[in-house]
């Protein structure tokens, strides 16, 4: 069981994969934005961040790379799932700081096996 942390503005993609974490043994932390995300990883030091691109303020992209900058949040792994599904996007996520990236709406499977990658499950 890992401690993830999911950034993502929208409800109701924030409930459905906090469920579909959760199914699958996960204890989750919502955030609606990228700057309360931070924070919380701040906070709480999850094992692994989920996090949305297109967000209100400071979009995913930014909080990455503020999260891969901070000493005390960069060893923390960020996994961006996104809508934005473009190569140059997915390239320019993993310039920021992110370990992988991943286009919306993941099938489980793929998110649980990227997930157990990333935490070398």
């Amino acid at each position: 069981m890992a401690r993830i942390l999911l950034i993502e503005d929208s409800p109701t993609e924030s409930a459905v994969m906090a469920q579909l974490l959760e199914r699958n043994g996960h204890q989750v932390m919502t955030s609606g934005s990228a700057e309360d995300g931070i924070e919380t990883c701040r906070r709480e030091r999850p094992d692994l961040v989920l996090m949305d691109v297109v967000l209100p303020g400071m979009n995913g992209f930014q909080a990455t790379r503020a999260r891969s900058r901070d000493a005390e949040t960069k060893t923390i792994p960020v996994l961006i799932v996104s809508t934005k599904g473009m190569d140059t996007d997915k390239a320019w996520g993993l310039r920021q700081g992110a370990k992988d990236y991943i286009v919306k709406p993941p099938r489980e499977d793929e998110l649980i096996s990227r997930i157990n990658e990333l935490l070398g499950a």
